[in-house]
Order: structure tokens, then sequence, then C-alpha cells
């Protein structure tokens, strides 16, 4: 595991104005989707994409303040550790699938029996509603 003893530090000033570009970049592309949606002169695809750019120019305006070169940092650290993970073969996974299969399958009879057992034995019994 990686470790390291960085000092904690505020948003600075150009931060938050990257961060609020980043924000208003966005928001005029969904903007722009709604209002040009309503013309139908423009088509669906081509807003699409204008909202797809919209958002790359976004995420890309924001990669750059403190918390995005953080995200960028625990993005790296977790692909490597996704390395480390040791993944069950076919044969495990089709194995483990079919058990759970299986205790599902016997636990919701199990839960079925108690509900029809208790069910007469409330309503039949002690109500004598069945009759």
């Amino acid at each position: 595991m990686i470790t390291k003893a960085e000092p904690t530090k505020g948003s600075t000033a150009a931060d938050i104005a990257k961060l609020t570009l980043a924000l208003l970049v966005l928001a005029g592309g969904i903007f722009a989707y709604s209002w040009f949606g309503r013309d139908g002169s423009i088509s669906g695809s081509v807003r699409l994409l204008g909202v797809l750019v919209a958002v790359a120019v976004a995420c890309a305006i924001a990669a750059f303040t403190a918390l995005g070169r953080k995200v960028r940092n625990f993005l790296a650290e977790s692909q490597f550790e996704m390395r480390k993970v040791v993944w069950p073969t076919r044969d495990e996974t089709i194995k483990t699938t079919g058990i759970i299969l299986l205790v599902v399958v016997i636990l919701s009879l199990l839960l079925g029996l108690i509900d029809l057992i208790l069910k007469s034995v409330i309503l039949d019994w002690l109500l004598k509603l069945g009759s």
C-alpha cells in the first residue's frame, strides 16, 4: 500500500475559480441541449455530442485543481491495487453461482412453508376465519 504524508491545504482561489468554470461549462452544455431541443432543427445526436464535449471540457478543467489531482492519484492507486486482486477461475465462479442459486431456492421454499404454517395456525385455528 502506498502511503504518503501530505499536508492538508485549503482550496486556493484559483482552484475555486477552475471548479466554478468547470461547473459553468457543464451547466452550459446541459442548457444548450435543452435549448436547442425545443427548436427541432438540430438533431438529438448533435446535441448529445455537445453535452459530451461539455462534460469532457469540464472534467479537463477540474482535473487541474487540487481536488482533481487527488482524484487522479486515487484512481492510479486503485488501478495499482486492482492488479493485486486474484480473480476466481471460470469453474470456481460457476460452482459458486450454482451453490448460491441452490441456497436461494431452499430458503425460498423454507420461508414459503413457514408462511403457510403461520397462516393456517393464525387464521384458521386462532381466529377461525378459514371456515
